[in-house]
């Protein structure tokens, strides 16, 4: 083998060994290392979709205490949990998540739009008051991942 052969084996081994140890790091729960995840919903087509998907991510980390979950909610998904309309699963899923302790923002850009007030929406809900989008890009400056199902 040539030098430059031996140098491109060498750094090669050592780019699997790194990729291999950070792609264990992001998985390993480690001590008090939770995943942060945010999901995005504003088509109100997909609110039974994606609290679908926050349950079985629940489910697939072993139950809330292994994640830390935020939903953030504006445009026209946000009717579905006005509690005046939602229907009674929708009600039940969102009181398990609020238990659960997932973060469950209203836009306040949309709440206006909608002429709705915390109040008036499913319990557990606090108001994204800058904004839904700018709640978004808080949570991911936190180390948050971002999920938009």
């Amino acid at each position: 083998m040539n030098r430059r052969n031996i140098l491109w084996t060498a750094i090669s081994t050592l780019g699997a060994a790194l990729g291999a140890s950070g792609a264990k790091a992001a998985t390993d729960p480690g001590a008090g290392n939770k995943l942060k995840v945010v999901y995005h919903l504003s088509d109100a087509e997909k609110v039974n979709f994606v609290l679908g998907n926050i349950q079985n991510h629940i489910d697939g980390v072993g139950g809330p205490e292994h994640v830390t979950i935020a939903l953030v909610i504006h445009g026209p998904a946000l009717k579905a949990f006005h509690a005046a309309q939602a229907n009674p699963d929708l009600s039940k899923r969102v009181s398990e998540f609020s238990k659960d302790g997932v973060e469950l923002a209203a836009c306040g850009n949309t709440m206006k739009a909608q002429n709705v007030t915390l109040k008036e929406l499913l319990p557990g809900f606090v108001s994204a008051e800058k904004g839904g989008v700018v709640r978004l890009a808080e949570l991911q400056s936190q180390g948050y991942l971002y999920l938009r199902p």
